[in-house]
């Protein structure tokens, strides 16, 4: 065990691996098998052992005749606690609780891409063919495929010295993403054989090496990770590149950067899922995982059935071939539910090592810290605010810490952003997850019943979301965009901004004695709100909006009111402008230029150009 720690202290150190024995567990590096004991006490999915045993912290176990799975969640000298997986009805005190020496863990290797798991990567598909729709307790079916065989092309050669993240094979796993083999983090050695490319399983020797005890090792496309650990790597760097989703109010007033959190926090009907079915579908992440956790069974059918129907914009390919589903519905056990979070976030920092960049999707962490609630209740712990346990907050910001922009241990860049769903009750933003999501967030995409009630979609209420990014992100707009494009941002937000004063004093006195140049303001993010903010999923140019229109459009908007705020200042009334159509024909240009007619923008200005002079000639 020494030897080993010293070999990956280097590449550990980093990612606050407080177990190391967790993962020499892991590793084969000690075996627990033969350990048995017996059901003392049972609490819903909670089951309890008299004594110490000899099992292990986090330590996966079989429990009962149909072998379902647990995980040993406290020890004391006098008892073992497990959590179960599934459903406990018909256990019994003396049923035999066996332990498998391994921590809860995800096989990692080709097939994960384009399949539907459950909480604890367990393939549905293949638990319909056994179990039916329902999935029957103590159903024991492998992870991934071990019978098909891959196209593999080996890219190390015999005398190669490779450590943990080495990149030993490539497989095309869908027509989208190719599939890189690594080694496991903690091992290394020289290659001393090497397969010929072609057809194999996941199980199949690929390379072998020598390691640094003289002993040889196989090793295969597979490797496993325990999901509560997070993954080594090299370097984390900071957020100056942003995600870009297409959605306007998304890009450019509360950006997000690649491998930054964001939360969507919003009662029911507010448009979370549908927000981050667009996100899942427009963002330039290389791939998608998205988590159904405690969803409800309707809905989570309808994410399964839209997304095996979507097809990939970029490449014409079904969105499926870069996507990876974990759903993990409302009448799951709850202990599923929780674990349901780690395992996509391990699969998506496992795609991050090979170099790619990985979004993900939690549908909902409120259900997440709702299970939690109920284990802890089970457990019988102090609870804390409105009943949820005294450590939600370190768990969620151990979720969100393990996004990030990172250089893995092979070289690569690649990165994990989280965007979380949170469903408080009643939409009340100030109950414990959505307060605490706050906290570990940098971004915060609040919706809104009402803009939701009122049809404006995406229903995001600009006066409490915000994004802390935006000022990482200021250089690279400035370079890649537009030097003006944050100015402009600024210049919109501060434009709400002002609607909502004004419209405190409508609600009192009437629109008819403010001055013209705050109708013009009320008029002007009128503008701003059904032209740029609200945008429409469904309509082909509309639904997803390159960032170069997206700065044409502020220009134009803005232009219109630099033009506007010159005429207010001859004394020309509001309601004069307003005779002419201008500001209708501003807010239709998100149907009316497509996004490869950019050139179009000229006419625009011409016309706000034309609407000025006018004016000015008629009412000299």
């Amino acid at each position: 065990m020494v030897l080993l720690e010293t070999l990956v202290s280097g590449f550990l150190k980093s990612n606050h691996i407080h177990d190391f024995s967790y993962l020499i567990m892991e590793m084969g590096g000690c075996s627990n098998m033969n350990l048995t004991g017996k059901i003392y006490g049972i609490n819903g999915p909670i089951v309890y052992l008299k004594g110490n045993l000899g099992f292990k912290m986090s330590e996966m176990v079989l429990v009962g005749k149909e072998k379902l799975v647990g995980e040993v969640i406290s020890l004391t000298k006098d008892t073992t606690t497990i959590q179960v997986f599934e459903e406990t009805t018909g256990l019994r005190p003396g049923e035999e609780i066996i332990a498998t020496g391994s921590a809860i863990s995800v096989t990692l290797a080709p097939g994960i891409i384009g399949n539907i798991f459950d909480g604890i990567e367990r393939p549905l598909k293949e638990i319909a063919k056994e179990s039916g729709a329902f999935i029957s307790r103590g159903v024991n079916v492998d992870s991934l495929d071990t019978k098909r065989l891959w196209d593999v092309h080996v890219t190390v050669s015999e005398g190669d010295k490779i450590y943990g993240g080495t990149i030993i094979a490539e497989t095309p796993e869908t027509r989208a993403i190719v599939h890189k083999s690594m080694v496991p983090p903690t091992v290394n050695g020289t290659v001393i054989k090497v397969a010929p490319d072609g057809q194999y399983t996941i199980n199949d020797p690929i390379v072998t090496i020598i390691n640094s005890d003289g002993e040889e090792q196989e090793l295969t496309l597979t490797q496993k990770w325990p999901i509560r650990i997070p993954r080594p790597t090299a370097k984390r760097y900071a957020a100056d590149r942003p995600l870009i989703t297409g959605q306007r109010i998304i890009d450019t007033l509360f950006p997000i950067a690649k491998g930054g959190t964001a939360a969507i926090p919003g009662g029911f009907g507010t448009g979370k899922t549908m927000t981050q079915h667009q996100l899942a579908k427009w963002s330039d992440a290389d791939i998608i995982v998205y988590i159904g956790c405690g969803e409800r069974g309707n809905e989570m059918t309808e994410v399964l059935e839209d997304f095996s129907k979507l097809v990939d914009p970029k490449s014409g390919n079904p969105l499926l071939d870069r996507t990876t589903l974990i759903a993990n519905t409302s009448n799951m056990p709850v202990a599923a539910r929780e674990a349901s979070i780690y395992t996509g976030i391990t699969l998506a920092e496992y795609y991050r090592d090979m170099g790619y960049h990985v979004a993900i999707m939690a549908d909902s962490t409120s259900r997440w810290a709702e299970a939690l609630r109920e284990l802890s209740g089970r457990l019988e712990e102090m609870p804390a605010e409105e009943g949820f346990p005294a450590y939600l907050a370190s768990r969620l910001s151990a979720f969100y810490e393990r996004a990030g922009f990172m250089s893995n241990l092979n070289g690569t860049e690649g990165s994990v952003s989280i965007i979380g769903a949170v469903s408080p009750q009643g939409g009340d933003f100030s109950e414990p997850v959505t307060q605490n999501t706050k906290r570990f967030v940098r971004c915060f995409w609040a919706l809104d019943k009402s803009l939701a009630y009122a049809r404006h979609f995406p229903a995001i209420q600009w006066l409490t979301s915000y994004s802390e990014y935006v000022s990482d992100l200021t250089p690279w707009y400035s370079k890649n965009v537009g030097p003006d494009f944050i100015n402009l941002r600024n210049q919109l937000i501060s434009l709400l901004t002002q609607e909502s004063q004004l419209n405190e004093i409508v609600k009192l006195i009437g629109s008819d004695v403010l001055p013209d140049d705050q109708k013009l303001v009320l008029e002007i993010a009128r503008v701003i709100r059904l032209g740029f903010v609200q945008q429409n999923a469904y309509h082909p140019s509309d639904t997803y909006v390159p960032l170069e229109k997206q700065l044409k459009m502020m220009e134009t908007i803005m232009y219109l009111y630099d033009q506007c705020k010159k005429l207010i200042a001859m004394n020309m009334p509001m309601s004069l402008l307003k005779e002419n159509n201008i500001f209708e024909r501003v807010i239709s240009i998100k149907y009316d230029v497509a996004n490869d007619e950019l050139g179009k923008f000229k006419d625009y200005k011409n016309a706000i150009d034309d609407f000025y002079n006018h004016l000015l000639e008629t009412n000299a």
